[in-house]
């Protein structure tokens, strides 16, 4: 019993973290109708900018405000300068242009900061609560991990329920020249939701860095697995991408807990998750047919 509430718990804050980062693709997804597979890595350097203000002597509260503000400046540099010239042509040049940025956003990386392994504080403590007298595998760390993921994703419902600007950048993903007809500034709104899906993809890099070892390619196995946790949820829910999290984060755990070799194993579950999903339910599970069909 006591591993299975272990077991448990851990997922759900793994889950959490996936849902961060989920988060983050629905928010572009939502906004510019693309998948931004250089999220990770930007979310990455935004990390290593916040840990180089720790080694210098900043606390850990300045260095998460520098990096999410950092994030917002590098999501929509890279939005104007990069991805806005290929954004008329095919679909898929704006994927590949975006995988070619991870590389190169990953190789400045081990220029800047070094390919050493690096640790990164926790801002709470990673000794689990004690319950009946036991520990159990929830520390104050995964309280606000999944305190900051929850709060997240209420202010994303809000946003794009509810205030003029979500409402704006719904309209210039789906339809730029009906929205340019209404007077919605298109480009701005495009740039605004790259700046602010790479905010979450900050907040999601160092969710996972917290109390952890951190390197250039550290965001790669949460690239994976937060592509699969918005696929789950659906790409255009923001409630989708947190139980998807949930959800995929709960099963990785029972993998790697429960079967010989689990660990071995978690990558070929998330695979194997992602075929089921595409293949039953391709929209995800918070996915409407209107959404599908634009």
């Amino acid at each position: 019993m006591r591993q299975f509430v272990n077991v448990t718990l851990s997922g759900l804050t793994e889950g959490m973290v996936y849902a961060a980062f989920a988060l983050a693709l629905v928010l572009i997804w939502r906004s510019t109708r693309i998948v931004n597979f250089a999220q990770g890595s930007m979310a990455a350097a935004t990390t290593f900018i916040a840990l180089a203000l720790v080694q210098a002597g900043q606390s850990y509260w300045v260095a998460f405000a520098v990096a999410l503000v950092s994030g917002f400046v590098l999501g929509a540099v890279v939005e104007r300068v990069v991805v806005r010239p290929v954004e008329g042509g095919p679909e898929l040049n704006a994927v590949i242009v975006t995988l070619g940025l991870f590389v190169a956003i990953q190789a400045l990386i081990a220029i800047v900061f070094g390919s050493s392994f690096q640790s990164f504080p926790a801002p709470f403590g990673l000794e689990g609560f004690s319950v009946g007298g036991q520990r159990i595998a929830f520390t104050p760390n995964s309280l606000y991990v999944v305190g900051a993921v929850v709060v997240t994703m209420l202010l994303l419902v809000v946003l794009f329920r509810y205030t003029r600007v979500g409402l704006a950048m719904r309209a210039s993903a789906f339809g730029q020249e009906v929205a340019r007809l209404l007077g919605v500034r298109v480009g701005r709104m495009l740039t605004l939701g790259w700046a602010l899906a790479a905010v979450v993809g900050s907040l999601a890099g160092l969710l996972i860095a917290g109390g952890e070892f951190v390197y250039p390619a550290y965001m790669d196995s949460l690239i994976v697995f937060g592509f699969v946790a918005a696929v789950l949820g659906g790409l255009d829910s923001p409630i989708g991408a947190i139980v998807g999290g949930l959800l995929l984060g709960l099963a990785l755990s029972y993998v790697s807990g429960y079967l010989p070799r689990g660990s071995a194993l978690v990558n070929i579950a998330a695979l194997v998750i992602l075929m089921v999903v595409l293949l039953v339910r391709p929209g995800g599970l918070f996915a409407s047919s209107t959404a599908r069909r634009a």
